[in-house]
């Protein structure tokens, strides 16, 4: 897809979105779509890291927790809007991510997704005992008027979700093709080969985990005002971290569109289930949807498309 489709379909995608959030459809449509926007940006700010360099991040709900509690924060004490919370997540989760980077990255497999893990435990901690932000009993919060037009503050935030998905969509697609990502991808297929090549490896690994983790904190930043209530054990979830690593697999590793395919999938069959079913079906969902893409299509639903032109041919 050349770059002059992308962004015109990108654009039509957004006016859609956002036009849906001006129509008098169900607000649960709304409350329900915001989720599946959401795992579209976690879904793209995975794939940075995991699978255009293939370091596998299981910390994913630290980044989200942090990018939610300092938007609370940001809240709490300065009453800033929405955009301003959501600029302090980006902010806060991308430091951590270039501190993780600086630290960790010179671990490689299974030691620096070890070490990734530990940094949810750190963080809870220190959020468990922080009574400002509530503590272990979490925080209650009260949304204000929804700006911009918008009928509820529900609608209001698909419609920012939705563009923070397309943004997300934009960025790991350009990093995708640009020199950062032919840089990770090498790396990614043989480190030491690529550092003989002249690659900088370690540059390319902190740039990954820094926009990684700032994207991610954008996904999780809109999440107190989503709730009107935040608190540790929801917010440090792991299965932020089981849903991030399965949609790009489900979809396609290694390329933009493989995660929003894996998180349209997943986040819709989800909600579907929770609205039909039970809610505690969602892991169980994931887990399933997991074990037949590893084995029937191992590469993803792009992979398997692909798989299936060449056959048939």
């Amino acid at each position: 897809m050349s770059s002059t489709k992308f962004w015109a379909g990108s654009a039509i995608v957004l006016a859609a979105l956002v036009g849906l959030a001006f129509s008098g459809i169900n607000e649960y449509v709304f409350f329900a779509g915001f989720v599946v926007l959401q795992f579209v940006v976690l879904a793209s700010a995975w794939n940075i890291l995991g699978g255009y360099a293939g370091y596998v991040n299981f910390g994913v709900p630290a980044f989200v927790a942090l990018g939610a509690y300092s938007a609370l924060v940001c809240f709490k004490a300065l009453g800033a809007p929405l955009l301003v919370q959501i600029l302090a997540g980006a902010v806060m989760s991308g430091l951590l991510g270039l501190l993780v980077g600086l630290l960790t990255l010179r671990l490689r497999g299974i030691f620096f997704s070890i070490a990734t893990v530990a940094v949810i435990f750190i963080l809870e901690t220190f959020v468990l005992n922080w009574r400002y932000v509530g503590g272990a009993s979490g925080m209650q919060l009260t949304r204000p008027e929804p700006g911009f037009g918008f009928e509820s503050y529900t609608r209001m935030l698909f419609a920012v979700m939705a563009a923070m998905a397309v943004m997300s969509v934009a960025i790991s697609r350009y990093l995708q093709y640009s020199h950062i990502g032919q840089g990770l991808r090498a790396l990614r297929d043989s480190e030491e080969a690529a550092e003989c090549s002249g690659v900088p490896t370690l540059r390319l690994k902190v740039i990954a985990c820094t926009v990684s983790g700032a994207l991610l904190g954008v996904g999780g930043a809109p999440m107190p005002m989503y709730l009107s209530f935040i608190e540790p054990t929801s917010s440090f979830n792991l299965s932020y971290a089981v849903s991030a690593l399965a949609m790009p697999i489900i979809g396609g590793i290694g390329h933009w569109a493989g995660p929003v395919i894996g998180a349209l999938l997943l986040g819709t069959l989800q909600q579907v289930v929770t609205v039909t079913i039970s809610n505690e079906l969602n892991v169980l969902v994931v887990g399933v949807l997991l074990v037949v893409f590893v084995v029937i299509a191992p590469d993803g639903i792009l992979g398997w498309v692909k798989s299936w032109k060449r056959s048939s041919k």
